[in-house]
């Protein structure tokens, strides 16, 4: 099987909720949630952090660095440089790309994209091309290749800031393959970007979490049992940090 890492990408500097990646949760910072879910990955050989370089990412680089992983720091604004570079210096040569503001990656649903991968000798699988799972359970599998032509050819700022978009919007250049929920819970958001969605990631792990990750089928579970919980960060659109980087987009000096 060929070297699958996972990269999850980190920083502090967040303009909505400013160090998010070290807020608590469950008695251990955000990242560190994200970390435990892509190690208990079955198909996921290593886990990089990418974070940049700036001074105020250091209390970051030091907390991922106590827990044994990997630390790459780069580029702040252009992240599909720090994706790309970091994937290269772990040796992979398929790429899992999560967020350290998501603490619900599910690492079933994770292998399954990365299966398909596989599976379908594709360059690019993720559960979003279609969205059905809920906001936070997403997740991308690619391989370095595409990853290297993107970095090499990608020319606008979102293409840059949001690593994967010159990948998925090109069908006719790259094998794209989705993989899509038995129902559509894409109205459902699990993702940390405000105060509100801390709230509800504290709520649920409160409940859920006893030292291992919880897959997403238990949170729905929970969810029919305290539809309240739902409620404490309803109201905030979808992928709302790509729609918003669309608004100010513009061709900046990328690729190599």
């Amino acid at each position: 099987m060929r070297r699958v890492v996972a990269v999850i990408q980190a920083r502090l500097g967040s303009s909505r909720l400013p160090g998010k990646s070290l807020a608590d949760i469950a008695g251990k910072p955000l990242v560190a949630h994200v970390i435990e879910r892509m190690r208990a990955c079955a198909t996921v050989h290593d886990v990089v952090v990418a974070t940049t370089s700036e001074s105020s990412d250091d209390a970051l680089a030091r907390a991922v660095s106590s827990l044994g992983v990997t630390v790459y720091r780069g580029s702040t604004d252009d992240v599909l440089d720090r994706t790309c570079r970091a994937a290269r210096d772990a040796g992979a040569q398929i790429v899992v790309r999560a967020t350290a503001d998501d603490p619900f990656k599910d690492p079933e649903v994770t292998d399954l994209v990365v299966r398909r991968l596989l599976d379908e000798r594709a360059d690019y699988c993720s559960n979003t091309l279609k969205p059905t799972f809920p906001e936070g359970v997403d997740i991308e599998a690619f391989t370095v290749r595409a990853l290297e032509r993107a970095w090499h050819e990608a020319r606008l700022a979102s293409e840059r800031e949001h690593v994967t978009p010159y990948i998925w919007k090109q069908p006719e250049q790259f094998k794209l393959v989705g993989v899509t929920y038995a129902s559509d819970l894409s109205r459902l958001r699990w993702t940390v970007d405000y105060p509100e969605d801390l709230a509800f990631a504290r709520a649920v792990y409160a409940q859920l979490y006893h030292g291992e990750p919880f897959g997403m089928e238990a949170v729905l579970r929970l969810l029919e049992r305290q539809p309240e919980l739902a409620r404490l960060n309803r109201g905030v659109a979808r992928n709302e940090g790509y729609q918003r980087s669309l608004q100010h987009d513009r061709p900046v000096f990328g690729g190599h």
